[in-house]
C-alpha cells in the first residue's frame, strides 16, 4: 500500500494493547497467558504493518501505573519482555525494523534495560518500520521529566524562559524524533487514553474496539486503518463549503 494524503493515511499508529488478563481469565487461564498471547499479536502486527503503510508504531507494554498490580504479574511481564527482546532481536533486524523504547528506565531491572540498549543498538541503522515500545511509561512523567531538564537548562542559562515554544517541549520528550501519532487503537472495550501519549495525541484520531489485544488479528488491523480513512480530520480548520 503506497503512502497518501496524510488526511487520510495512518503513518504512525500507536496502540494501547488492553484485555489480555481478561482474555485469559474469561478462558481459566492465569492473566500471564493473556500476555504471552498478546506477544503472539505484536509480533504479527509489527509484521504486517509496513505493508498497511504503517511507517509507525508505538505500542503500550507498561504503564508507570502498572506497578500496581500483583507481584506475580509483574514479575511475569518483565520476564516476558527479556524473552521477547532475545527471542525477537534477530528477526527484527533482519526484518529492517528499528526498535526504540520510551519511559522512564530507572526502576527496571539492570538485565532489562541491558537488553533494551542492545536491541536499540542492533537496529538503530535499520530504515523500515519504526517500532516504538512504551516500557514503564506514562504521559504525566514524561512530561514531568521532560519540564525537568528545561528547568535546568534554564537554570544553566542555555534557555530563556520567555522562548519555550511547543516545539521546543516536544524536543525534550521521550519521543522527539517520532512524528505525532495519526491514529490511536485501544483494544478490549475500554474508552479512555490511560496516560497514553497526552501531549502527542492532541489531532489523533481514536478507535476503541471491542476485540481484546489476544484477538486483535491483521483483519483488524485493517478494519480500523478503514474506519480511520472514512474520518474527517480538519486539524481544526472549518468544513470547507
Amino acid at each position: 500500500m503506497q503512502k497518501t494524503d496524510p488526511v487520510t493515511h495512518a503513518d504512525h499508529v500507536a496502540v494501547i494493547m488492553d484485555g489480555n488478563g481478561r482474555w485469559a481469565t474469561a478462558r481459566g487461564l492465569e492473566r500471564l497467558k493473556g500476555h504471552v498471547k498478546g506477544v503472539d499479536r505484536v509480533r504479527e502486527v509489527v509484521r504486517a504493518a509496513p505493508d498497511y503503510g504503517i511507517g509507525y508504531l508505538t505500542v503500550f507494554a507498561f504503564s508507570t501505573e502498572n506497578w500496581k498490580r500483583s507481584e506475580r504479574e509483574v514479575t511475569g511481564l518483565m520476564n516476558l519482555f527479556k524473552r521477547y527482546i532475545r527471542g525477537e532481536a534477530a528477526t527484527l533486524d533482519e526484518d529492517n525494523v528499528r526498535v526504540r523504547f520510551i519511559g522512564d528506565r530507572r526502576p527496571l531491572d539492570r538485565k532489562l534495560r541491558s537488553l533494551m540498549d542492545e536491541l536499540e543498538k542492533l537496529t538503530e541503522t535499520n530504515t523500515g518500520l519504526k517500532l516504538t515500545i512504551a516500557l514503564n511509561y506514562g504521559g504525566r512523567d514524561e512530561i514531568t521529566r521532560a519540564v525537568g531538564r528545561i528547568a535546568k537548562a534554564a537554570k544553566m542559562g542555555m534557555i530563556d524562559p520567555a522562548e519555550v515554544t511547543e516545539q521546543m517541549i516536544g524536543n525534550f520528550l521521550d519521543t522527539s524524533d517520532l512524528p505525532d501519532p495519526d491514529l490511536i487503537i485501544r483494544t478490549s472495550g475500554e474508552c479512555r487514553t490511560s496516560n497514553f501519549l497526552p501531549w502527542q495525541s492532541c489531532y489523533a484520531e481514536y478507535v476503541f474496539t471491542e476485540t481484546a489485544w489476544p484477538d486483535f488479528t491483521v483483519a483488524e488491523l485493517v478494519k480500523t486503518l478503514n474506519q480511520f480513512r472514512a474520518r474527517d480530520r480538519r486539524f481544526g480548520a472549518a468544513v470547507a463549503k
